[in-house]
């Protein structure tokens, strides 16, 4: 007997979790995060993260698990989140993955290792230390985690050296124990299903989006989680929607600034989303241009688990 388990992914904004709670209501089942931002405690209104009210009832695991400094990483998630699913299909439940983080989904369905992933965000952050500080500070941080790796590197090899640091962020583990053509095999069955916007009402979706978090304390909220003593620079508020808010509280820039740069840079985040995503030809995409489309979207993939 097949070992089915529901995948709903897309890019922020997209109606992930209205699509996902509307199911697995249907279906009696539970939910798995795949938000590699909402696991963190405090991070609500700048992650989109649903309200109990929203949620319906319905168990949602890998949301609030953890403080906003505690360190997690894809390979612990895969770990954790497979437990997850089979202690769900023991009891007879299908599970359901709902969340745009495409390293997550990727660790599920085929493994962290089944091909040499990525993380574009932590990238991006590396090669922006590296142009403002520069081969040196980036070669220090990994002597720091990794001394081993760094011993058979030079600065100058900044490619190496983010790679290695990419290595460890991922899955914790440092780049020379780390066996490349590692792989996982599974019996489960991820039937996947993609929510595809045309990208200009996606993109006014952001805008509106943005607005309401603003208007819903998005500012108070970061404020709360600084005065609670969470440093700036730790991973969790890394995070589109935060750190402008910080650089807007540092005074280094406007809150109108600031929420251009967020609308900017949220838009940035989902084309990189489904640039990811677009690579997998395993995801069924299902076009969505109004709320009536999500509801038609359940019902298509109600109809291949009834």
């Amino acid at each position: 007997m097949e070992r089915k388990v529901i995948v709903i992914l897309g890019p922020t904004c997209s109606g992930k979790t209205d699509l996902g709670i509307s199911v697995a209501e249907k279906l009696r089942s539970e939910i798995i995060s795949a938000d590699s931002r909402q696991i963190y405690k405090y991070l609500n209104i700048g992650t989109a993260k649903p309200t109990a009210n929203v949620m319906k009832g319905i168990p949602h695991h890998f949301i609030d698990m953890l403080n906003p400094d505690q360190d997690y990483n894809v390979s612990r998630y895969e770990n954790d989140a497979l437990s997850v699913m089979n202690e769900l299909l023991y009891r007879g439940k299908i599970p359901i993955v709902v969340g745009g983080s495409g390293l997550y989904i990727r660790a599920l369905t085929k493994g962290i290792f089944d091909s040499v992933d990525n993380d574009p965000d932590y990238r991006e952050e590396l090669l922006e230390q590296r142009e403002k500080f520069g081969n040196e500070f980036l070669y220090n941080q990994l002597k720091a985690v990794d001394p081993e790796s760094a011993a058979n590197m030079l600065p100058q090899n900044w490619k190496r050296v983010i790679r290695a640091l990419e290595v460890l962020h991922l899955t914790g583990e440092p780049i020379w124990k780390i066996q490349q053509n590692h792989s996982r095999t599974s019996d489960l069955k991820f039937c996947m299903y993609g929510l595809s916007w045309d990208r200009e009402t996606l993109y006014k979706n952001i805008e509106k989006r943005v607005d309401k978090m603003i208007s819903s304390g998005l500012v108070d909220e970061v404020k709360q989680i600084l005065d609670m003593g969470y440093n700036k620079n730790i991973n969790s508020l890394n995070t589109v929607g935060y750190k402008e808010i910080i650089s807007y509280l540092e005074n280094e820039i406007s809150l109108d600034r600031a929420i251009e740069l967020i609308k900017r840079n949220t838009r940035r985040y989902a084309k990189r989303q489904l640039t990811w995503f677009r690579k997998d030809e395993l995801i069924n995409w299902l076009p969505i241009a109004t709320n009536n489309d999500l509801n038609n979207a359940g019902n298509i993939i109600l109809k291949n688990f009834s």
